[in-house]
């Protein structure tokens, strides 16, 4: 009876440790956003370059530099001069920045509205935005975000 009061004793305290490690993580959470614009192009690639900020609840933001490219069966020429990006949940803002997985379909002409959610394993951003243009077609690629210079903490 003794070794299993042990073997219990330990395994609480195992599973409390696992829990307030959770817990923490939890509590560090950030949510963080995005403003962009970007212009681009398409003819079979896709093509997209863009800049914005990311600012975070904890108080970090940063400029950044966007590129999209893609392939697939898309035509056309868009400007998007009002975007806005909601990243899920972070750590920090260091966990932004990289390659996003994207798929896309559009149709429009004129003005233009867009909205799309891109991923990058855990993290993951819907955006929208609003602009004009032509577009038409089926995409898929990245969407990478970079910082300029140094981030603010």
């Amino acid at each position: 009876m003794k070794i299993q009061s042990k073997a219990l004793l330990a395994l609480i305290c195992a599973m409390t440790t696992v829990l307030l490690t959770v817990s923490a993580r939890a509590e560090n959470l950030t949510k963080c956003h995005l403003s962009f614009g970007m212009s681009g192009w398409s003819a079979f690639y896709q093509s997209a370059t863009g800049t914005g900020t990311v600012t975070c609840d904890n108080g970090q933001s940063a400029k950044v530099s966007l590129r999209a490219k893609g392939g697939g069966i898309t035509f056309g020429k868009t400007n998007i001069s009002d975007g806005k990006g909601d990243f899920s949940d972070v750590t920090g803002i260091e966990q932004l920045y990289g390659k996003y997985a994207s798929a896309q379909a559009s149709a429009g002409a004129g003005k233009a509205a867009m909205g799309q959610v891109v991923t990058k394993g855990p993290v993951s951003l819907a955006l929208s935005g609003k602009g004009h243009g032509i577009d038409i077609g089926i995409a898929f690629g990245e969407f990478v975000i970079e910082p300029i210079g140094k981030k603010k903490k």
